[in-house]
């Protein structure tokens, strides 16, 4: 799967609710170049939240044409990530993109990349981004230690988990939540 750097953008189903968020930072090389991009976009009538890490102008044409997936099977999240997946891998416009997207409904989170990978991460928690795998070890220690947190909460606390610890990680989150 491809390594995404230089931003955190994590989404968590967590009893009943489903949350995402994302750090604001966008940096070019070793450069902030902005503190407070919006990574997270509510989708079909704010059933789906979609969170992207990678290039901007990239993320944008893949929520664009996610949106259309979306269109085209019904609001069906999971056959649109396929097809999705499928159309980034072969053709030779998306084919050169580089970005991720995790997807979530009141039911299902999703990562999907460029390489054709629709996957269903185990414990409802999904993290993309040089700060991901911060961010997602603290979310999977809260839902296990603190199940009382709300999803909400959950992202929260690990996105400043994750700013404290990757220095492409900055504390200006944007948080989405459905359910």
């Amino acid at each position: 799967m491809q390594s995404i750097h230089a931003t955190t953008v994590l989404g968590v189903l967590h009893n009943g609710e489903v949350a995402m968020g994302a750090d604001g930072q966008a940096t070019m090389g070793n450069t902030i170049a902005k503190s407070n991009v919006k990574k997270i976009r509510k989708l079909l009538d704010g059933k789906i939240v979609a969170g992207f890490a990678g290039s901007t102008a990239d993320a944008f044409t893949l929520i664009e044409r996610f949106e259309e997936k979306l269109s085209a099977y019904g609001g069906n999240m999971k056959r649109a990530a396929i097809e999705l997946a499928k159309d980034w891998r072969t053709d030779r416009y998306l084919r050169r993109l580089e970005a991720m997207m995790i997807v979530a409904n009141k039911d299902e989170l999703l990562v999907i990349s460029g390489t054709g990978d629709v996957l269903e991460p185990d414990n409802h928690v999904a993290a993309i981004g040089s700060g991901g795998t911060y961010a997602q070890a603290a979310a999977v220690a809260l839902q296990k230690h603190a199940p009382q947190l709300s999803a909400e909460e959950i992202v929260r606390e690990s996105l400043h988990i994750a700013a404290d610890i990757c220095i492409y990680t900055n504390h200006n989150l944007v948080v989405e939540k459905i359910g």
